[in-house]
């Protein structure tokens, strides 16, 4: 049977050009490559997943929302969303416009929303609103974390016990050793007037962060549910962050991380990205920015 010369050269240029992915799934240490469904077959027992995203990345997002919308189905759960990107305080304004009291404008202008919320936020919550799920806003006020990176966790003891009701219990114990804390010690030490004194305070005011959305996400858990929670990737990576405060409460529930790297190359992943979490998800260094 003979071709013609059309389809001969539609062929050839089919074969010799790949479609560029915009992501590509691994699972941690063995890193290996899996698609999306194979990444939600794996949350399928999941208490807890925290969804490690960079911040300005649009396919982040979009992946974020795609689990959101996959996670009841995945693991026959209701679904609890919590946010990094929502602070304590603002817990009311939140649930008044997912229950259709005020609108968006309320919230975009008292909520201290964050500058990227139209295009990489609205979609989470307004899906939430649309499907009845609660959204917990878990972040300690940013005023807070600042008292912490001036004058370390123990400025706190001079809030008021209205203030301390948006803060994780006090005291926290913070692990100084635990190698996400210790990267910022070293980052920042150098960096700080105050020396080696300056770098804890920087890891004081991460730690009052991890520990309060632990605490924040631990109140709010339910038996049955899912809980769902975004943060910036360097709060979960390697399990540390959140998770650690997490687990010192909540030793039994099981937890699913998901983290998202950049790479230059994403056929696979590169060695310093392997075990970060229990699914990385490699996009192309390239890929367009949010902000």
């Amino acid at each position: 049977m003979r071709y013609p010369l059309f389809f001969i050269v539609l062929f050839a240029f089919l074969f010799a050009f790949k479609p560029k992915p915009a992501y590509q799934i691994f699972t941690g240490e063995k890193a290996k490559s899996v698609d999306f469904d194979k990444m939600m077959k794996g949350l399928e027992h999941a208490d807890v997943v925290f969804f490690g995203e960079n911040h300005n990345n649009s396919i982040c997002h979009w992946l974020k929302l795609q689990v959101l919308k996959d996670l009841s189905n995945a693991t026959g759960k209701e679904v609890i969303i919590g946010a990094e990107m929502f602070e304590a305080d603002n817990q009311l304004i939140l649930n008044e416009y997912l229950a259709g009291l005020i609108r968006e404008d309320h919230l975009k202008h008292e909520a201290k929303v964050w500058d990227n919320y139209n295009t990489d936020y609205a979609p989470i919550i307004d899906f939430a609103k649309e499907n009845k799920l609660q959204v917990i806003a878990t972040n300690v006020p940013r005023r807070y974390a600042n008292i912490v990176a001036r004058n370390g966790i123990e400025g706190l003891d001079q809030l008021e016990d209205d203030a301390k009701k948006y803060i994780a219990p006090l005291p926290i114990s913070v692990d100084y050793e635990l190698p996400g804390y210790k990267e910022i010690s070293d980052m920042m030490a150098g960096h700080m007037g105050g020396g080696q004194d300056g770098g804890k305070k920087m890891v004081d005011a991460q730690a009052i962060k991890d520990a309060t959305m632990a605490y924040f996400i631990s109140k709010n858990y339910s038996s049955g549910h899912v809980f769902y929670h975004l943060n910036g990737s360097f709060h979960s990576k390697n399990k540390e962050g959140i998770i650690s405060f997490f687990k010192q409460s909540n030793p039994d529930l099981n937890i699913v991380s998901i983290i998202v790297v950049d790479q230059e190359n994403i056929d696979s992943l590169e060695e310093e990205n392997k075990g970060l979490a229990d699914f990385v998800i490699a996009i192309p260094a390239d890929m367009t920015k949010t902000y």
